[in-house]
């Protein structure tokens, strides 16, 4: 069965959307489902929020869209336990150039995640998009099963919305993508500010059920958890209010979706000196 494609998106930046991917797909990998993050954004966030900047000559996800090869080459180990990470590197400032020019531009993405033996070992890939609607970004929400939209509760986030159902909706039609929203997820929830009540209100009076009853609270963690290398599961400990905010997240995505574990449930315990490093397997360049 091909893995379930979970696109992390909103053409509004600050909302929480890297630290949405990556604590999404490790809360997955922490639940058994074998998971792969893909870090499409050029700043490379989500990669420096679980490895070390990738070496001289180490290959990314760039090259693999250049060349139309599959991520097996390129995905590597986190200490997460089931969950591999196709990084970033910084060629991918140069790929949306290079795609405007590739045949059937907004599938390369596409072709890529449906090559090579990787993806017959994965039940979720998580992809991580930049700010901005790009051919990377729409190369995403093409790949994907489901798009999943961080909303931070602020007024100037939530007039972006329409631009992106928009722009969902004509990617479903003029591409034919079979992307489906997963939802509207509330991040930067705090309880003690008027402007979050009045932004909730809206979103729910206006989408109903397509916003995510579980919220994401503020929480100075997050903006720490990635200097350390960290996912908020493990930056924080199971009794933090992160992780327990990512963790229904998780719940709530396995349970929209229906994707399911197939591994058994584990946390971190990767040596920290294997993470990131490239997989030993037979496909490895």
């Amino acid at each position: 069965m091909a893995p379930t494609i979970i696109c992390i998106a909103n053409q509004k930046g600050g909302v929480g959307k890297t630290t949405t991917a990556v604590n999404l797909a490790a809360g997955l990998a922490r639940r058994g489902v074998r998971t792969l993050l893909v870090d499409l954004d050029i700043q490379g966030s989500a990669t420096a929020s679980l490895c070390n900047p990738l070496a001289a000559g180490d290959k990314s996800v760039a090259e693999c869209l250049i060349h139309e090869n599959p991520f097996d080459e390129v995905a590597r180990p986190t200490t997460t336990d089931n969950l591999l990470l196709a990084p970033a590197g910084e060629t991918l400032a140069i790929v949306d150039i290079h795609l405007a020019t590739a045949m059937g531009r907004e599938r390369v993405l596409d072709r890529v995640l449906g090559s090579g033996g990787l993806r017959d070992e994965l039940d979720a890939i998580v992809i991580d998009t930049a700010p901005y609607l790009g051919l990377l970004t729409t190369n995403a929400i093409v790949a994907a099963d489901w798009v999943l939209v961080p909303v931070s509760c602020e007024y100037l986030p939530i007039l972006g919305l329409k631009l992106f159902n928009d722009t969902l909706a004509r990617i479903r039609q003029r591409l034919g993508a079979r992307a489906e929203l997963l939802g509207y997820l509330l991040t930067m929830v705090d309880r003690r500010e008027t402007i979050t009540a009045d932004v909730e209100a809206l979103l729910r009076r206006t989408f109903g059920d397509k916003v995510l009853a579980d919220v994401i609270r503020v929480n100075t963690k997050h903006k720490a958890s990635p200097s350390h290398r960290k996912t908020i599961y493990d930056y924080e400990g199971n009794r933090g209010k992160g992780t327990k905010d990512y963790g229904r997240l998780c719940d709530e995505v396995m349970r929209r979706t229906g994707v399911a574990a197939t591994s058994s449930p584990r946390g971190a315990s990767a040596r920290d000196d294997d993470a990131c490093a490239p997989r030993a397997s037979s496909s490895s360049a």
